[in-house]
């Protein structure tokens, strides 16, 4: 028996062309019941990488430049002059990114606080360390309003099915009120300016947007228009 396309001689086993992938079929001839010429290709698994056992070594990986960067810090100096900084911010990193991981499924609800928690931590160390007067007055609403909005807005998604429209309406709102905020301690931490300067412009963005999203949300026939048509 040969291929009907490119004439390569077939076994009789042969559902389909090698060569060409032409299927094999002939009404007259019954297809007897033969092995294969070749052997069935196996299918290699990708060995399968122990989570643990990776999770430690990026936590060791993370623990010897911040145990290195200390010992050093403290023989050349006698004390942490500039080892706490990396040993923080790596810490820091290791929340953000690794300490998740060690989940199956992890609550961005649970590790978000922790994450803003850790970076306020971070921000007074910094300011201790510096002698500075803005951890009060500056990095502590910043931090705490941001994360205040990010972790309920994540609270939001992912415990309310629906009204998502209404959700990111209302964070584009607060995050326009929150560029004046910011704006404002900075004046009356660092004395920029006396008065609003530039956060008049991702407010008004901001409130563009979100007023946008709460009209589409609260007008149904515009929303079922704009989901034909951009299939949103």
């Amino acid at each position: 028996m040969y291929c009907v396309k490119c004439g390569v001689e077939l076994a009789d086993s042969e559902t389909k062309c090698p060569l060409c992938g032409t299927p094999v079929f002939h009404p007259d001839i019954p297809r007897p019941v033969a092995d294969p010429p070749f052997p069935t290709e196996k299918q290699l698994r990708p060995e399968e990488v122990n989570r643990s056992g990776a999770l430690f070594v990026l936590t060791v990986l993370f623990l010897i430049p911040a145990v290195i960067s200390l010992l050093c810090d403290w023989r050349i100096n006698g004390r942490t002059v500039w080892s706490g900084y990396v040993a923080f911010s790596l810490a820091l990193l290791y929340l953000i990114v690794i300490l998740p991981l060690w989940f199956r499924s992890p609550n961005p609800v649970v590790f978000l606080p922790i994450d803003f928690a850790a970076i306020c931590l971070f921000l007074l160390y910094v300011n201790c360390k510096t002698g500075g007067h803005w951890f009060l007055s500056f990095a502590f609403p910043v931090t705490g309003a941001i994360g205040l909005l990010v972790c309920a807005q994540a609270a939001l998604l992912r415990y309310v099915r629906r009204g998502q429209l209404f959700i990111f309406g209302g964070s584009f709102l607060l995050l326009g009120g929150l560029m004046v905020l910011i704006e404002f301690l900075l004046n009356v931490t660092f004395k920029f300016h006396t008065t609003f300067f530039w956060s008049f412009y991702p407010f008004a963005s901001c409130a563009i947007i979100g007023v946008m999203l709460l009209i589409i949300a609260i007008c149904r026939p515009l929303r079922e228009s704009l989901h034909r048509k951009f299939f949103v």
